[in-house]
């Protein structure tokens, strides 16, 4: 006979189904030791480049219990992004597929808020929060002890069965559900391809160097110019990279998300580089309104046009 418990958590599975997510999974708050002790030797060598975010709130980051007060689950949830359509790659540049679309922290907020919505009309008004890539939560680690995925070498979440493809969000609140038994076993084996084809070498197994990574460089990096030493490394990235992601072998079984709202605007499909060069601001907003790329701005998108043209 299933407990309370149970039923509640196959409640809010099904729930997260029925909302669009790709997946959904529950863990037990508590703070995460192993992450925390990865994390902060990665800060420490200074990996995380100019992030300075990262190491403020880090007790926070380790333990959710200093988020949300008396918290004892953290529900987390996958949402598919990947597309149907991408950029044409001849004479073009090339702005990672997460980013095709709308800002993707709306939409899946809007989601975890109705899901959110639905816990409440079984349990009553619960202390939660609603976390979608903006506050000091380890994404991946949660996912991974929800049982939803293996962390790879490239340091993505990856899923056996779709890949890695996905953006994160979770729940946290203090209500006590099913929690999964065990993380899932890594699959990368003797595998290398991410490593092998990252162009600035800035991946080492299960570990990635911000400073040399292409989607940081572009995006959180804030210097008026790129490093010179990773001149002509950036294989026409221009926004974000998904080099480690395409190589990948379990992202043969990605397959094409059902958000109308993430799809390429036919403006963007018919961009080529004489017309990334020749941007200005007015056509940036027309073509970025309300996406992720509003986040790097104009400035920042036509400095990382410039290292790849000069």
């Amino acid at each position: 006979m299933s407990s309370p418990f149970n039923q509640l958590s196959e409640f809010i599975k099904s729930e997260a189904n029925h909302l669009g997510f790709s997946a959904c999974g529950i863990s037990k708050a508590g703070r995460l030791e192993k992450a925390e002790q990865k994390m902060e030797k990665w800060l420490a060598d200074g990996k995380h480049g100019e992030m300075a975010y990262l190491e403020r709130n880090r007790e926070k980051r380790y333990n959710p219990v200093l988020l949300v007060e008396k918290a004892k689950s953290v529900i987390t949830v996958l949402y598919n992004y990947y597309p149907e359509e991408r950029l044409e790659t001849s004479d073009n540049f090339q702005i990672s597929k997460y980013a095709y679309g709308k800002d993707y922290h709306y939409i899946i907020k809007a989601k975890l808020d109705q899901l959110l919505e639905k816990i409440e009309m079984k349990t009553g008004k619960r202390k939660a929060r609603i976390f979608v890539d903006s506050a000091p939560v380890l994404d991946r680690t949660w996912a991974q002890k929800s049982g939803l995925g293996f962390i790879g070498k490239n340091t993505l979440l990856i899923n056996k069965k779709e890949g890695s493809f996905f953006f994160i969000g979770h729940i946290i609140l203090d209500l006590e559900l099913d929690y999964e038994e065990s993380s899932p076993a890594n699959y990368c084996g003797s595998c290398t391809e991410c490593i092998d084809a990252c162009p600035t070498g800035a991946l080492e197994a299960f570990e990635v160097d911000a400073r040399k990574c292409i989607s940081y460089l572009t995006i959180e990096y804030r210097g008026n110019t790129l490093p010179e030493d990773l001149k002509g490394k950036f294989n026409n990235w221009i926004f974000g990279c998904d080099i480690c992601q395409d190589v990948c072998p379990w992202n043969r079984f990605s397959k094409p998300h059902n958000e109308p709202l993430f799809g390429l605007s036919e403006d963007l499909m018919q961009m080529r580089k004489i017309d990334w060069e020749l941007l200005d601001k007015p056509k940036f907003k027309q073509l970025f309104k309300s996406t992720a790329i509003e986040r790097t701005g104009f400035k920042g998108l036509k400095r990382n046009i410039d290292f790849l043209t000069d």
